[in-house]
């Protein structure tokens, strides 16, 4: 599913050698058999909504899980139906999306109704999640939406430099209804299991205490150009910190290596004010 970078250091967490490779490295490569070792059907930009991300030829939501589809497909083929089921009930799907839409949402200036573009992506979200239990998954490791108001590209739009709260905002109200709708569907899905990283409270704690983290820069991109290092992205000719450790941010969205690597660690040893009910550790042993 469309993820974000600390999901890749949660897999190292879970005694993976490699990340997982992308779904269309498979289709080149002819290569059915490693597809144990994981898939990663990512694409940047994406969203619940088919519509976000649209004009940047990305793979919607849906269509990954088209992929997912072929995916357990070939491993029916591979090891017969009932192994099969037995993987897919193994398998942790993890899954980080919602912050494009809300982009989207601000960058269109659309007149929908806050209430109800919220309740729109968490319609589409149980239509993904039924889908993908339909499919044969039984474990899922979702990681909310983080705080992206405090994004470096949205902070040069607040003349003090500060954190966008508005956007903020739309992202607890996705958190709070996300938390309710993964009550409900564990209570309706027989097996399903789940851990919901809320990556606001993750982020907002190193915000708030960036020392104890060894940060020095909470609102400046490490890569790019301008005020902030915001105004233009990462290129080969932008500007580029030397400290990149103690950043939390690497360009205008996405968070240093240092960042996702903490944010992995918590997500996979984290208590509940940070991953609930259970942590990725527990929901990969259950």
């Amino acid at each position: 599913m469309a993820l974000t970078v600390p999901i890749f250091y949660v897999t190292k967490l879970m005694g993976h050698r490699r990340r997982p490779q992308p779904f269309l490295w498979f289709l080149k490569a002819r290569l059915s058999t490693n597809i144990f070792r994981g898939v990663n059907f990512a694409s940047a930009a994406s969203g619940l909504l088919d519509v976000t991300g649209k004009d940047l030829n990305i793979v919607s939501m849906s269509e990954q899980i088209k992929q997912f589809e072929s995916v357990c497909s070939i491993l029916t083929y591979v090891k017969g139906r009932d192994a099969a089921t037995k993987i897919l009930a193994r398998s942790v799907i993890a899954i980080s999306i919602g912050s494009n839409d809300i982009f989207g949402y601000f960058a269109n200036q659309s007149t929908i109704e806050p209430l109800v573009f919220i309740n729109s992506l968490i319609t589409s979200y149980e239509g993904h999640i039924n889908a993908l239990y339909n499919l044969g998954a039984r474990k899922f490791g979702i990681i909310s939406v983080p705080p992206i108001g405090c994004c470096p590209s949205q902070r040069i739009h607040n003349s003090t430099g500060g954190c966008m709260e508005i956007e903020n905002t739309f992202a607890r109200a996705f958190h709070s209804s996300l938390d309710v709708l993964l009550k409900k569907l564990s209570f309706k899905l027989p097996d399903m299991k789940y851990a919901l990283g809320n990556s606001y409270e993750m982020t907002i704690n190193v915000i708030d205490h960036p020392q104890l983290f060894n940060f020095t820069s909470i609102d400046t991109a490490c890569c790019g150009k301008g005020w902030l290092n915001a105004e233009k992205s990462c290129t080969p000719d932008a500007n580029l910190c030397s400290n990149r450790d103690e950043h939390l941010f690497w360009d205008l969205f996405h968070p240093t290596q240092y960042a996702a690597e903490l944010a992995a660690t918590t997500l996979y040893n984290g208590g509940l004010q940070f991953v609930a009910p259970i942590n990725f550790s527990q929901l990969a042993a259950c």
